[in-house]
């Protein structure tokens, strides 16, 4: 996910997206502590995903 498509998006829809990222991590964490995880890269690029939501959404925070 690139910062411009989060950018874009609204505070609802960042808000949705921010809890499926987090569903997700979860789910990738499971896979990992039971050796299921096909790519273990993954972990990192949700995390990176989440810091990026939640940067996005600090910012329309302070804006307003």
């Amino acid at each position: 996910m690139k910062a411009q498509e989060v950018r874009k998006m609204s505070a609802e829809e960042l808000q949705a997206k921010l809890v499926d990222l987090k569903k997700d991590l979860f789910t990738l964490r499971m896979q990992h502590a039971t050796n299921q995880l096909d790519n273990p890269i993954r972990i990192s690029q949700v995390k990176k995903d989440i810091a990026r939501v939640q940067t996005v959404i600090r910012q329309h925070e302070l804006e307003q």
